[in-house]
């Protein structure tokens, strides 16, 4: 197939705007794709073997000494895409095969390359994995086959295959595209495996901000005793997480009826709960300071995902922005308008939205 055509996709950050963290709890989150940020991924048709493609910054193992191997490994960690990709493709393969999708021979090699700032909580591990996702749909000719709304979860799979714990929210909003409104309800999820998602209008969306730390601490630890105590049917955690999936239904109502002093509200309360049950030290202390840089100028903040990154909306308009923006400077965090990327879904995409 080496007269193939070379297939690329992309796939961008996401930005969890109310309801995070219910989704992994039977709860409701709306999402947005972040255009500011993106992961890409190219394939190359081949007659000869298949070829994962180290990065060449991401996936480094050559180093100038020790110091930079070690330098290296505490600013980016120890793993880069290689391994999201083989993933993939190893779930792709056995959901086709299970599914009696036939791929076609042929070989090719993967290639991806991301702008994502690293453990912000913007989904930069499943944006590399959504747009290897859409490559292997269009080079194998199955996105026809492969149900939009299945699609999420082959790229949670691939990324539970390597141990990452995540939920469904960050897929479904990358897959999609624009503003997404998602309910896991346990009855649907039981039945079908995937949650109710149902895409905005993105002109519903007041002006809003991306806040991050250049160099983040790790947040991976923020899910662990809540996850234990909602299992054990702790009834304080329970109830709490139902507050926060309510905040998504009635953050849908008022993103519909453009009640954005309602949106300040429910997005600090968000926060607010998730902070009573997860903690200051699971939460951090940097990613709690962003959070509060904000509303110290009265700007309504919460994360964008489990943290390393805040969500903020200025509701009295751009002097408050600037004063945002200043207070941000002083803290040391980096500041940018969150720009909305559109829906991208294919022709082929909405006939399998349709056909369901």
């Amino acid at each position: 197939m080496e007269d193939g055509s070379v297939i690329e996709h992309k796939a961008y950050a996401r930005i969890g705007l109310l309801g995070n963290p219910s989704d992994v709890y039977f709860g409701r989150t709306i999402s947005f794709s972040l255009a500011n940020f993106w992961a890409s991924v190219k394939l190359q048709p081949s007659s000869g073997d298949l070829i994962i493609q180290p990065h060449p910054t991401h996936d480094l193992v050559c180093f100038n000494s020790i110091n930079h191997l070690v330098n290296r490994l505490q600013n980016e960690g120890y793993y880069g895409g290689v391994r999201l990709l083989m993933a993939l493709c190893k779930i792709f393969y056995k959901y086709c095969k299970d599914n009696e999708i036939k791929l076609h021979g042929g070989n090719f090699t993967l290639s991806y390359d991301t702008n994502i700032p690293r453990q912000t909580g913007l989904s930069g591990s499943s944006a590399i994995v959504c747009a290897a996702l859409s490559c292997l749909l269009d080079f194998y000719k199955v996105r026809h086959l492969i149900k939009v709304d299945v699609r999420p979860n082959l790229i949670l799979d691939a990324e539970k295959e390597l141990g990452i714990v995540a939920g469904l929210q960050d897929r479904v909003a990358q897959v999609y595209g624009g503003l997404v409104y998602m309910d896991f309800r346990k009855e649907h999820m039981d039945k079908w495996g995937y949650g109710m998602y149902a895409p905005m209008d993105i002109s519903l969306l007041p002006p809003l901000y991306l806040i991050y730390a250049e160099n983040p601490s790790d947040s991976g630890k923020v899910h662990s005793t809540v996850r234990k105590r909602w299992l054990d049917g702790d009834e304080f955690i329970i109830s709490t997480m139902n507050k926060v999936s309510d905040i998504a239904l009635e953050g849908r109502d008022a993103l519909l009826e453009k009640n954005y002093s309602k949106l300040a509200a429910l997005m600090n309360q968000n926060f607010d709960l998730r902070r009573v049950m997860f903690g200051d030290d699971a939460l951090g202390s940097m990613n709690i300071e962003m959070v509060e840089v904000a509303r110290r100028v009265g700007a309504a903040s919460k994360f964008t995902g489990s943290g390393g990154a805040v969500v903020a909306f200025c509701p009295d308009g751009p002097s408050q922005v600037e004063r945002l923006e200043d207070a941000c400077k002083k803290a040391g965090f980096a500041i940018q308008k969150a720009i909305v990327a559109p829906t991208f879904l294919s022709d082929l995409d909405l006939q399998s939205l349709s056909s369901k």
